[in-house]
C-alpha cells in the first residue's frame, strides 16, 4: 500500500529523516517460557544439567541445539508471502535460532489469542504486536539490556519516532517492524475517463467531487462506485486531524470527538456513503476478508479507487492504479494522516534463552537489508534511515516511484493516539465509525454517545 510519484533516491532519505518530527503509540502481545515448539527449557534439572555438562567436557566440538522459537503474526496475501521469505532467510543464515512462524487472522485476533495465551501460561516468544497497559502490567519484557548488549543494533539508526513508539515510562518494551500509513490508490483508466488527474484531488471536497463525477448508477443503483473509504475509525480519524480536530483537550482531560471538526468530517463521510451512494464500504468477514473485497473493487473495476495502506503495494497492479497521498481540506491545508510504527515484542514469561532469539530475530528484521527488501515488496516503511541507501532500495525506488509515496506523506504525518484508558476511547470511537458507516447513524448522534462512554473512562482514570 503506497503510491509514488517521481522523486530522487535522496527525497526518500530527506522525508525519512523529516519523520522524525512523528509522535508515537502503542499495541499488545505475550511469550512463553517454554518454547511450543521444543526448545529446551531453562528449568532442567539439576540431573540433567550435570549430565549436558559432562557431555559437553568430553565433546568440545559437540553442536548446541539452536533456540526454536514461534513467532505470532496476523498477514496475509502477499504480506504473508514476503514476511515467509525473511524468516526462510533467517533460519537458513544462521544455526543458533529457528523461527517458527504461527499466522494469526489479522492483528486483534493476535492480541486475543495472546491473552488466552497470557492466561494460561503457555506463551509465543515473539509476537507482531503491543500494548502499552500490559507492558505496565508486566506481561512483556524490557529490551533495554538486550539492545545495550548488541554491538550490531544500532539504535541510532533507528528512525526515531518509530522506536519512541516502542517505548513505555522510558523503557523500550516493543521495537518497529515497520512503518504504516494510509494512502489513497486510484483507477488511473477512471481518472483519465473524467478528465482528472491525481493533483486535481488534494482536498477532500474536490476528491468527494471527482467521485460523484465518477460514480455510475443504473436504475437508482450504483453499479460502479467514485470511492471507497477504508472500513473502520481510521480513515475518517485521519481525516478529522487534517482539519485540526484533537481526540482529548490539551491538559488530557476532555475528550473532544463531539467539536465541529469530529461532527462536520464524519457527517461528510455518512452522506456520501448513503445519502449519495458515490462510495461504499465493505465491512465483517473473516480477517482481512474486508480489506481485501475492497482492493478487489478497484482491481476488478467495480470502483475508481480507495483508501487503504500503504503495505497494500504488493497486492496491486501498479500498471493499472497509481498511488497518491491522503487530501487536506480546502482553505487548511495539507492532510495530517496517522503514520505508525507495527511493533514487535517479547513476552515476559519466555525464558532468557528464549528471550535473547527472539531479539536476534527482529534485530535480523530490522536489518537494513532487510527492512529495504520489506518496504520494496510491500509499500510499507522502512525502520532504518540507512535503508534508503540501500543499492537495491535505490533501484527500486528509481522504477518504482509509488514507494516514496508514504515517505513524503509520513513528513507532514500526525502521531498515532496514545489511549490513557487503555483502549476504552478507541473503542468507543470503533464503535461510532460503525454507526455512521454502517448503521447511517447521524454523525453528532454517533459521536455524542462516544465521547459520553470515553469521558467517563477517563474521568475515572484521573479520579
Amino acid at each position: 500500500m503506497a503510491t509514488m510519484k517521481k522523486t530522487t533516491a535522496g527525497l526518500a532519505l530527506a522525508t525519512i529523516m523529516a519523520l522524525t518530527a512523528c509522535g508515537s503509540g502503542n499495541n499488545a502481545q505475550t511469550g512463553d517460557n517454554a518454547s511450543p515448539s521444543g526448545s529446551a527449557s531453562s528449568e532442567a534439572s539439576a540431573s540433567e544439567t550435570a549430565t549436558n555438562s559432562a557431555a559437553n567436557s568430553a565433546s568440545p566440538s559437540a553442536t548446541k541445539e539452536p533456540v526454536a522459537i514461534e513467532f505470532w503474526y496476523g498477514l496475509g496475501g502477499k504480506l504473508g508471502e514476503n514476511m515467509q521469505a525473511l524468516i526462510d532467510k533467517f533460519n537458513s543464515s544462521q544455526q543458533e535460532v529457528i523461527v517458527k512462524p504461527v499466522v494469526q487472522g489479522d492483528y486483534s485476533e493476535t492480541g486475543k489469542k495472546l491473552q488466552a495465551a497470557i492466561a494460561s501460561g503457555t506463551v509465543p516468544a515473539a509476537v507482531l504486536s503491543s500494548n502499552v497497559d500490559w507492558a505496565r502490567k508486566g506481561y512483556y519484557a524490557p529490551l533495554d539490556d538486550l539492545i545495550a548488549a548488541s554491538a550490531d543494533f544500532k539504535k541510532d539508526d533507528v528512525i526515531p519516532t518509530f522506536l519512541a513508539q516502542g517505548q513505555v515510562d522510558g523503557k523500550q518494551y516493543f521495537l518497529p517492524m515497520y512503518g504504516t500509513t494510509q494512502v489513497m490508490y486510484y483507477r488511473k483508466d477512471a481518472l483519465q475517463k473524467a478528465g482528472l488527474k491525481p493533483e486535481d484531488l488534494t482536498t477532500w471536497e474536490a476528491l468527494a467531487k471527482a467521485a460523484e463525477a465518477m460514480t455510475v448508477k443504473e436504475g437508482g443503483k450504483t453499479t460502479f462506485y467514485g470511492w471507497e473509504p477504508m472500513w473502520g475509525s481510521g480513515n475518517m480519524v485521519d481525516a478529522v486531524l487534517g482539519k485540526g480536530g484533537k481526540v482529548l483537550s490539551d491538559d488530557g482531560k476532555t475528550v473532544l470527538v463531539d467539536s465541529p471538526e469530529w461532527v462536520d468530517t464524519w457527517e461528510l463521510f455518512r452522506k456520501w456513503i448513503h445519502d449519495d451512494k458515490i462510495m461504499r464500504i465493505h465491512s465483517g468477514g473473516q480477517g482481512w476478508e474486508y480489506w481485501y473485497k475492497t482492493i478487489d473493487d478497484v482491481m476488478k473495476g467495480q470502483a475508481a479507487g480507495y483508501t487503504g495502506s500503504s503495505g497494500d503495494q504488493g497486492d496491486l497492479d501498479f500498471g493499472i492504479v497509481g498511488a497518491m497521498e491522503q487530501p487536506g481540506w480546502e482553505g487548511v491545508g495539507p492532510g495530517k494522516p496517522v503514520a505508525e510504527a507495527i511493533m514487535a515484542g517479547i513476552p515476559a514469561k519466555a525464558s532468557p534463552e528464549q528471550q535473547q532469539a527472539a531479539f536476534k530475530w527482529f534485530q535480523f528484521f530490522m536489518s537494513a537489508e532487510n527492512t529495504a527488501f520489506w518496504s520494496m515488496n510491500t509499500g510499507y516503511i522502512a525502520v532504518r534511515q540507512s535503508a534508503q541507501q540501500d543499492p537495491a532500495f535505490v533501484e527500486f525506488s528509481k522504477a518504482n516511484p509509488q514507494i516514496t509515496i508514504p515517505l513524503k506523506q509520513a513528513a507532514h504525518a500526525s502521531a498515532p493516539f496514545l489511549d490513557p484508558t487503555g483502549g476504552k476511547i478507541s473503542d468507543a470511537l470503533k464503535v461510532a465509525a460503525d454507526k455512521v458507516q454502517i448503521g447511517n447513524v447521524p454523525a453528532e448522534k454517533a459521536l455524542k454517545e462516544a465521547k459520553e462512554t470515553a469521558q467517563r473512562e477517563l474521568d475515572r482514570l484521573n479520579k
